[in-house]
Order: structure tokens, then C-alpha cells, then sequence
């Protein structure tokens, strides 16, 4: 102190010393902070949010008048607003080629398929009126059938290998006309000789009587050829005459008359192989095909 009393000038260049480092302390404080807010103001902005900064913050009266007398720093207001229109924020969706489309309308590939499918597709109206078509075709063609096997025609047509059916008789070598009595034969053999076999077993035997019709080697009507000696054990033992013929071994040989085949044009017997004595048949002549108990042979 002696010496600053002393010296005054000592003592006024030391007070200067102080004040400039005191106001060079100052300046450095204000260009930090003011380094921080640039920094947190650079990273808002770059993040594209510099927009939000502006938006007002909306605060009730009460607030209102806090905020008049008390005094907020502008980060935290800064923060605030950011939050605020975060939360109002909508999501913006990419702008894409089917954006822009006016909703309601078809791409050019879906009304391709669109097309397609109608084309492939019928209307219901032509499938059903296609559907009724056929179904009259197929009961045409069904009513003709049972018609003709229930009415059998009177008259038969063969070639020189087969029975022909009534549209094939330009084709024939020879014709035959079916009495009454003949009718009536061919159905109680059918009966006498299979009245247990399966429905085709009945029409088979119709076949065999009708094939021995047709050939050469043996008689020329159905009356002979039934009653031939030794050929059909019914008419040796008595039961041809004895059977009423029921309705499926009438049905199996109007069909047989019809021209349905369950046989080959060529298969000329046939016996039980359980209940025939005499196997000569099965030995000497060949194999055609076995129906329930029965076995044809040629």
C-alpha cells in the first residue's frame, strides 16, 4: 500500500489491467453462448424444421399472463414450438404414378383381364340355355332307345358277320321278319337259361341265339335254333315250357332285338361250368368272355 500511495501511477495502470481483463472475460462468455445457439439453431434448420420455429404456441389467459411477468429463454421457447408441431405434423406420402390416378378407375392391364375373363366366361343365360340343349339331346336320344326296347322291331337285318341295327339296313344281305312266336320263345329261353344272371348275362343269351340266327351253321329261325337238339338244356328237361318270362328277361331281349350287344357277332355258346355235365364246349371251342355263372365261348 506504501508503494501505491507512492506511485499513483502504478496504482491507476493496475486498475486498468483489471478492467481489461475483466471486459475481455465478458466478451469471451457472449461469443460462447452465442457459438451454442448458432450450433442448436444450424442443427434445427437442418433437419428441416425451420419452418415450425414460427408457429405460435398457443396458451391459455392464465399462462398469458405468467408469461407477461416472468421471462422464458428463447431455447426453451424454441423447443416448445418444435414439440407442438410435431404433434400437428402429418405424414407426407411419396408421389407416385398411382397416386396421381383418380381413384375409382381401372389400369389398362385390369380392364385387359377384365375383358378376358368375359370373353373366356359365357353368360350364365348361353350356358344355361347350352346346358337345357343338351339335356334335350341326351333325353332324345334316351326316349328313342327306350322306346325301340320296348317296341323291338319286327323285323331283323344281317350282313354276312353281324346283326345290323334298324339305321344300318341299306348294309344288309339278308332280313328277317320276328313272329309273335318268336318273340315269346326268345324271351322264355332268356328266362329258362338265366333267370338268376346279371341283366347283361340275359341280353348275352338273347346275342347267342340271334348269332346262331345269322350263321350259316345253323337253322334259319329262331323257333329251330331253340329247339335244336342237344344245343339248350331248357328245352330237354322241360323248363322252357314251364317259365314265365318277368320283366327284366323281356327287357334284356328287346334290347338284344334293338341291336345291343353284350356278346361278339361271333360267340356261339355258352354254358354254367358248375352246373354243365358235358364240357365239350369249354374244350373244343375258344374263350370269348364270362358274365356271372355263365361262359361264352366261339
Amino acid at each position: 500500500m506504501v508503494i501505491f500511495k507512492q506511485n499513483r501511477c502504478i496504482a491507476l495502470l493496475v486498475g486498468v489491467i483489471l478492467v481489461c481483463f475483466s471486459s475481455i472475460s465478458l466478451l469471451g462468455n457472449e461469443e460462447i453462448v452465442k457459438g451454442k445457439n448458432s450450433a442448436r439453431t444450424d442443427k434445427l434448420q437442418s433437419s428441416g424444421q425451420a419452418a415450425a420455429l414460427l408457429i405460435p404456441v398457443a396458451t391459455p389467459a392464465s399462462s398469458q399472463r405468467s408469461s407477461n411477468n416472468t421471462f422464458r429463454p428463447m431455447l426453451y421457447t424454441t423447443a416448445a414450438n418444435l414439440g407442438q408441431a410435431q404433434k400437428f405434423r402429418q405424414p407426407v406420402e411419396w408421389i407416385s404414378p398411382d397416386n396421381l390416378k383418380p381413384k375409382g378407375t381401372a389400369s389398362h392391364t385390369d380392364i385387359l383381364r377384365r375383358k378376358a375373363a368375359v370373353v373366356k366366361t359365357s353368360p350364365p343365360v348361353a350356358q344355361q340355355a347350352l346346358r337345357q340343349a343338351e339335356g334335350k339331346g341326351s333325353q332324345t336320344v334316351n326316349n328313342k332307345n327306350t322306346a325301340i326296347q320296348q317296341h323291338p322291331p319286327t323285323k331283323l337285318f344281317f350282313s354276312r358277320t353281324k346283326l345290323l341295327s334298324q339305321a344300318q339296313r341299306s348294309q344288309a344281305t339278308w332280313s328277317y321278319a320276328v313272329s309273335e312266336e318268336d318273340l315269346l320263345l326268345l324271351r322264355k329261353i332268356v328266362m329258362a337259361e338265366a333267370e338268376g344272371e346279371p341283366y347283361q348275362g340275359k341280353v348275352a343269351v338273347a346275342n347267342v341265339v340271334l348269332n346262331r340266327l345269322r350263321s350259316a351253321n345253323f337253322p334259319d329261325t329262331i323257333h329251330d335254333v331253340i329247339y335244336q337238339k342237344r344245343q339248350f338244356s331248357p328245352v330237354a328237361n322241360g323248363r322252357l315250357n314251364r317259365v314265365k318270362p318277368n320283366a327284366d328277361c323281356i327287357r334284356a331281349v328287346n334290347a338284344a332285338l334293338s341291336g345291343i350287344k353284350a356278346v361278339t357277332d361271333d360267340t356261339y355258346y355258352f354254358l354254367s361250368l358248375k352246373l354243365a355235365q358235358d364240357l365239350t364246349v369249354h374244350h373244343s371251342q375258344k374263350y370269348a368272355k364270362t358274365i356271372g355263372n355263365h361262359t361264352f365261348y366261339k
